[in-house]
C-alpha cells in the first residue's frame, strides 16, 4: 500500500529473531512444507496474471494506474494515467486523485499544493492536505484540526480518500487508535484495510493484521494490495511464514516491476532467514531505484551491522533524509545507555 510516506513496507528489521525471541532461521523440517507453499503461491500468482489480463480486457481504464501506485512505481502510475482514455467524468476525477497521490509518493508535494485549487473535490483536497502535512510538518496541528473538522462534516465524512488520508496522517503521528478508527469507518476499501494492516503491525499485533488480511482476501485475494499486506504480515508472524512472504515479493516483482518497496520487502525476508549478503544486494538495488528510500537506508544500517561492515555512511544518509527515524532514535538511546554504564567504571 502506498499513500505518501506511510506504507505497508515501513517496517525495519532490528534483530534476526521472531516474536518471543525464537530464531527465524528455517530448519530442515520446514523445507518440504515450504516447497509445497512455494508451488501454491506460484500457482496463485499464475492465476493472478490471468486475472490481470482479464480485468484490463474488461475495460478497467485505471487498473494499471492503481496497481503501479500500490507497488510504489509512482512514475509508472503517472505515465499509465496519461495514457488512459477516453474517460467519463467520474473516472477522470478518480484518475486525478491517483495521479496526485503518486506525486505525494514521489515527494513532489509542491506540484500538488500548486495545482489543486481550493474549489477542488473533497478527494483532491484531502490529497492536498496530505501533501501539506509532509511539506510543512510545523503546521501539523492545524492540518490535523482541519482533518477533524472535515471528518465531522456529514457531507464529506464518508469520502474514502478523506478517510484514507486521515488514517495515514494519524498513523504518521503514531496515533494508531485514531488511524484504525478512520481506516475502518464506513465501507473500507482495500486501501483503507491495508492501512489497518500496517497499523496493526506497527503496534506489534500481527494476529489482528492477519484477520484483516483474511478480510481483504475475501474481497479480492489476488489484488496486489492484498498480496502485499499478506507478505508483510507473514514476515511479522515469522517462522515458516517468512518463506511464503519471500515468494510473494518475488512473484510481484517478476509479474510487475521491481520497485524499491518490493526490494526492501524481499531483503527483509532474506534477513529474517539469516541471509544478510542477499539482503544487502536487494537493499543496494533499492537505493539505485530511490536513493532516499527511508526503509532501504534503515535496513542497510541493520544489515551492515550484522555483516560486520561500517554503518556510518547509511546512518548519515538516513539522518539527512529522516533525522527522527526510529532506528536512529534507538541507536542514540543505546549509545547514551552505554555511556552511562561506562561512566560508572571510571
Amino acid at each position: 500500500m502506498q499513500l505518501g510516506k506511510i506504507s505497508i513496507t515501513s517496517l525495519e528489521i532490528s534483530m534476526p529473531e521472531a516474536r518471543g525471541g525464537q530464531s527465524v532461521e528455517l530448519s530442515a523440517k520446514f523445507m518440504p512444507l515450504l516447497c509445497r507453499t512455494g508451488i501454491a503461491v506460484r500457482h496463485r500468482f499464475a492465476c493472478a496474471k490471468a486475472r490481470f489480463r482479464r480485468v484490463a480486457a474488461m475495460g478497467d481504464a485505471l487498473f494499471a494506474v492503481r496497481n503501479a501506485l500500490c507497488l510504489g512505481a509512482y512514475q509508472r502510475a503517472i505515465a499509465e494515467a496519461a495514457e488512459a482514455g477516453p474517460l467519463d467524468a467520474s473516472t477522470q476525477a478518480e484518475r486525478d486523485v491517483l495521479v496526485y497521490r503518486a506525486y505525494v509518493g514521489q515527494g513532489l508535494y509542491k506540484i500538488v499544493l500548486d495545482e489543486v485549487g481550493d474549489d477542488a473535490s473533497t478527494s483532491l483536497l484531502a490529497v492536498k492536505l496530505l501533501a501539506k502535512y509532509y511539506q510543512h510538518p510545523e503546521e501539523k496541528e492545524g492540518i490535523i484540526a482541519t482533518l477533524q473538522e472535515w471528518m465531522e462534516d456529514p457531507s464529506c465524512s464518508s469520502n474514502p480518500t478523506l478517510l484514507l488520508v486521515a488514517a495515514t496522517v494519524h498513523a504518521g503521528e503514531e496515533n494508531y487508535v485514531e488511524a484504525l478508527k478512520c481506516a475502518n469507518a464506513g465501507n473500507p476499501t482495500l486501501d483503507m484495510m491495508a492501512v489497518s494492516v500496517a497499523s496493526y503491525l506497527k503496534i506489534d499485533r500481527p494476529d489482528y493484521a492477519e484477520k484483516q488480511v483474511k478480510a481483504m482476501a475475501a474481497i479480492d485475494e489476488d489484488a496486489t494490495l492484498t498480496q502485499l499486506s499478506m507478505a508483510w504480515t507473514n514476515l511479522a508472524l515469522g517462522g515458516a511464514k517468512v518463506q511464503e512472504a519471500f515468494y510473494i515479493f518475488q512473484e510481484l516483482g517478476e509479474k510487475n516491476t521491481w520497485t524499491a518497496k518490493l526490494l526492501v520487502g524481499n531483503a527483509t525476508a532474506h534477513m529474517l532467514m539469516g541471509q544478510y549478503d542477499e539482503a544487502e544486494r536487494d537493499l543496494l538495488d533499492a537505493l539505485q531505484k530511490d536513493s532516499k528510500d527511508v526503509d532501504a537506508l534503515a535496513n542497510l544500517v541493520v544489515c551492515s551491522h550484522h555483516l560486520g561492515k561500517p554503518t556510518a555512511r547509511y546512518t548519515n544518509q538516513l539522518t539527512m533524509v529522516e533525522g527522527k527515524h526510529p532506528v536512529l532514535a534507538r541507536r542514540e538511546e543505546l549509545s547514551q545507555a552505554f555511556d552511562v554504564a561506562a561512566s560508572s567504571y571510571q
